[in-house]
């Protein structure tokens, strides 16, 4: 048996030998596959030669005490706020900051339009007036030629439908409570889409409500003085800090925040300042600023390709930038002289000896 498998051995390496004389790349083939690795296709998008495109995380900073909505609705605002600062990369954080007073405050465009409505109620309730298309009811349905009669109807049944689905909610424990939710959900969801075109919001006009259901973190500071842009500062620097984001947007006309925006912008963070003063101290220190109007219009989305194009340019700019140090150029020089001396008295010696 052991002269057997000697025998075996040694057929098996002459024939391998006699594989590799007549073709010696066979073995190479076997342990080489240059297609297959993504390393060595440049074609290939897992390839880690591939450059790969990063995109900017962007934070909108909201100072809703120095630049409220007033003229404008909040929710409309705010979605087209996001779509334009969408433009400089992903929108990942949105936080406005506030006092009691901006929230309970209501602007004189939303005084007057209540105003226009409750004359309007009085012409309907009088016959002057008739409604061409019926009010309707989002909830259930119904059809009414009367504001108020409309209006006390989603008071009467809907609100208190609500209250009561609430309050057994709130009641329930454990298993039971998510059953609830789970089985109220689309009606509650139904209520809160048309409770805001119908009820009058019993605090201020529904700015933080309608910020939230933007997207945005809404926060109340106290009514302390500055304690808004106080707040507004400490999270912007901790953001900083953790560097989480490339790309600072701040929605105020206030001078308080330039060192903030210096400080970013030594960080080569980007600056983003939307406000109303064409020639404020905000706009002078950031990369780009943008007027409520230009937002609302959709201008700013326009101009912010060319904004990221030049932020592009200057990014390439600083990679190709090098510092002039004569210390180091002159150690880098000597070594470079003393091995090329080196490598000419080897070659001279190798020479001779030869």
């Amino acid at each position: 048996m052991v002269v057997l498998l000697k025998f075996c051995e040694l057929f098996c390496t002459t024939q391998l030998k006699t594989l590799q004389i007549i073709n010696p790349f066979t073995s190479l083939s076997r342990f080489c596959h240059f297609v297959s690795k993504p390393g060595f296709n440049s074609l290939d998008p897992s390839s880690p030669l591939r450059p790969k495109i990063t995109k900017n995380n962007v934070a909108i900073f909201w100072d809703l005490d120095n630049k409220p909505p007033n003229s404008f609705p909040p929710y409309n605002t705010a979605v087209k706020l996001k779509a334009a600062m969408a433009s400089f990369g992903v929108v990942r954080y949105m936080v406005a900051y506030a006092n009691h007073h901006a929230f309970t405050h209501v602007p004189q465009v939303v005084r007057e339009q209540r105003k226009e409505r409750k004359i309007l109620n009085q012409l309907e309730n009088r016959g002057v007036i008739k409604t061409v298309e019926p009010y309707l009811c989002r909830v259930c349905g119904r059809n009414f030629y009367s504001n108020e009669k409309f209006v006390n109807h989603f008071k009467q049944i809907h609100e208190r439908e609500q209250i009561k689905r609430l309050n057994q909610i709130e009641s329930a424990r454990g298993k039971m409570r998510v059953k609830l939710v789970a089985k109220y959900s689309m009606k509650m969801e139904k209520y809160k889409n048309a409770v805001r075109d119908v009820l009058t919001p019993k605090v201020g006009y529904g700015l933080a409500d309608e910020l939230k259901r933007a997207g945005f973190w809404v926060h109340t500071v106290s009514n302390k003085p500055q304690a808004a842009d106080v707040a507004l500062k400490n999270h912007m620097v901790g953001m900083m800090d953790r560097r989480r984001v490339e790309c600072m947007v701040l929605v105020s006309d206030d001078s308080d925040f330039v060192d903030v925006l210096k400080e970013a912008k030594l960080r080569c963070l980007k600056t983003v300042v939307v406000g109303d003063m064409n020639d404020g101290a905000l706009k002078r220190v950031a990369d780009a600023g943008f007027s409520w109007s230009e937002i609302l219009m959709g201008k700013a989305k326009k101009e912010a390709e060319s904004v990221v194009g030049k932020w592009k340019d200057r990014d390439i700019l600083k990679r190709l930038e090098w510092t002039y140090n004569p210390e180091v150029e002159k150690k880098v020089n000597d070594l470079e002289d003393e091995v090329v001396e080196e490598t000419q008295n080897v070659d001279f010696e190798g020479n001779v000896s030869g």
